[in-house]
């Protein structure tokens, strides 16, 4: 195949999943307001505290019923396009059970949410979807080590390393379980996470092409066409929330992807504002619990921003601005460090 053919059969693969999640919108849609799928709205930080200024920010959206978990739409398609048309045992098996694994930890969480009563109705706690999405990365790290047989990582402008079996599996794991994490908690404003994994799609779909990982390409397209679809009905005002299904579906999914790549060092560098999204809440919490003060308004940073008074379209469009910048910064440090 020449590099045209492959572009064309990723692209392809893109307007299939975009065509699929276009279709199945309307079925969620119906059942969403049918069963009463209704996001309850965050009432305390992960330490336990009150939340008045997120509360206050997020008031508006929750005066009506407004529906969640609707990454059920990508979880269906994208599983559909890549086992009909692109499930490859050495490319595309793992991400896709990677994306599979991330969003069934979502689904428990999600389905607390909408169906759990007093105290349970927040979802899982945090430690034990940080326990579930670890045995994921866990054990898609063993298979991505023992039986596809990566026991180097490259590291870029140096060349491999050989960690081993172990330290790859734990470096495979930490990438599942940051990820995951890090896109959950840009899960906030209308498009944003949407916008942002796109790009990071993208851009290591890229990456896969020009390594000759024509399938792995074509499953970031599949995700990519997906979240175009779901733009569509999430650009503000929102018409539902992806919810932990699809944010844990789309980290989980492109840290393996990321692994696949060997581009293990280049996540920080193409999903930058997932790490400056994750570690302003880290910061925060660790400026309370150590320094009894907040260095943000609200956390994370976009909650921050929304509290002096930016507009979230205006937050949404410049975070996905960033996150081009970053995704070529990416492409092009790929390039020239000998992961292309």
């Amino acid at each position: 195949m020449t590099l045209n053919d492959e572009l064309f059969q990723g692209l392809l693969l893109a307007l299939a999943g975009f065509l699929f999640s276009m279709a199945l919108t309307p079925f969620y849609t119906h059942f969403a307001y049918k069963y009463k799928f209704w996001k309850k709205q965050k009432q305390t930080t992960v330490d336990g505290k009150d939340l008045p200024i997120m509360r206050k920010l997020h008031a508006h959206k929750f005066k009506h019923v407004f529906p969640t978990m609707a990454g059920l739409v990508g979880v269906v398609s994208v599983t559909a396009v890549t086992w009909l048309f692109n499930l490859d045992r050495g490319q595309t098996w793992l991400p896709l059970v990677g994306f599979l694994g991330g969003a069934l930890v979502g689904v428990i969480d999600d389905v607390i949410n909408i169906f759990g009563t007093g105290r349970g109705a927040a979802g899982l706690r945090g430690p034990v979807k940080f326990f579930l999405i670890t045995v994921v990365g866990l054990v898609l790290g063993w298979f991505f080590s023992v039986k596809l047989g990566w026991t180097s990582i490259l590291v870029p402008f140096v060349g491999d390393i050989e960690v081993g079996i172990a330290g790859m599996i734990m470096i495979f794991a930490f990438a599942v379980v940051a990820t995951s994490n890090a896109v959950n908690i840009s899960d906030g404003l209308d498009g944003l996470s949407g916008g942002l994994s796109m790009l990071a799609y993208a851009a290591f779909g890229v990456i896969a092409l020009f390594q000759g990982n024509v399938l792995l390409f074509g499953f970031c397209m599949t995700v990519v066409g997906w979240l175009l679809s779901y733009i569509w009905f999430n650009v503000p005002p929102a018409r539902f929330m992806m919810g932990d299904t699809g944010s844990f579906a789309l980290g989980s999914g492109l840290g393996v992807v990321a692994m696949m790549t060997n581009s293990f060092f280049l996540l920080p560098i193409i999903g930058l504002p997932f790490v400056i999204e994750a570690g302003s809440s880290l910061i925060q919490l660790a400026s309370k619990k150590f320094f009894h003060r907040k260095i943000f308004i609200s956390a994370p940073l976009h909650h921050h921003l929304e509290a002096i008074g930016w507009g979230e379209a205006k937050i949404v469009m410049r975070f996905w601005i960033v996150a081009g910048v970053c995704a070529i910064v990416g492409i092009f440090v790929a390039a020239t460090g000998g992961a292309i």
